[in-house]
């Protein structure tokens, strides 16, 4: 089987991705660009034992940071993951460590906005505004294609039920099975998540739309292209 798929050709088949960040964080996302768990923490110089709790441990609530310079930003939580979840599903010799810190290395898209409407309205966030950006595939990709890893699964939940995961859950496009996940899906859904390794500095050029969404009140435009 032919493994792999070209950037054109994820890009015509997801035009769109979709990345939802707390309210309020479209200035500072501006300045710096999407930013990993791991490059937000570098950026706000969070050193030592309080640097270890956030990128190697599960985070049972979201975290704000606060920085002389930097202002302030929020880490996410994690409650749709456990260590015990992931103990049952990890595979490749990984631990609930390894894992956090693979996935606080990266940033984070839906290629699918239905995936972001669950979000928005899952019980930990659906009564709290939300900024939302929409961005453009072929836009990110022609930037960063090298450091964009593909996901079948939601890396970043073990309920209600685990599904495996280890050191091949992120290909890079290359390598993606993605005939092999389309076929096995009947064309629904052949990946899940598309990520960014460490950061996404030169942001502005591929967003089209900047939004707040959420709370109970109608959504507002923040940018558009």
């Amino acid at each position: 089987m032919v493994m792999g798929i070209t950037a054109k050709a994820l890009a015509e088949r997801f035009p769109r991705l979709f990345h939802m960040a707390e309210a309020g964080s479209w200035p500072s996302i501006e300045r710096h660009g999407l930013l990993s768990t791991s490059a937000l923490l570098d950026l706000f110089e969070v050193r030592g034992r309080p640097r270890e709790a956030l990128e190697a441990c599960h985070r049972p609530e979201s975290v704000r940071l606060q920085h002389a310079r930097h202002g302030w930003a929020v880490i996410r939580d994690q409650k749709p993951m456990d260590d015990k979840g992931l103990s049952r599903c990890l595979g490749g010799g990984l631990t609930p460590t390894a894992w956090y810190r693979l996935l606080n290395a990266q940033v984070f898209f839906w290629l699918d906005s239905r995936r972001l409407d669950t979000l928005l309205e899952a019980r930990a966030y659906r009564d709290r505004r939300q900024t939302v950006l929409t961005l453009d595939t072929a836009c990110l990709l022609s930037r960063y294609e090298a450091q964009v890893r593909l996901s079948p699964i939601n890396s970043g939940a073990t309920k209600p039920f685990p599904q495996p995961r280890g050191p091949a859950t992120f290909l890079p496009l290359s390598t993606y099975p993605f005939a092999e996940w389309d076929q096995k899906r009947k064309r629904k859904e052949p990946v899940v998540e598309l990520t960014v390794q460490h950061s996404v500095p030169a942001l502005q050029a591929c967003v089209l739309r900047v939004e707040e969404r959420g709370g109970g009140q109608p959504s507002r435009t923040l940018f558009e292209r």
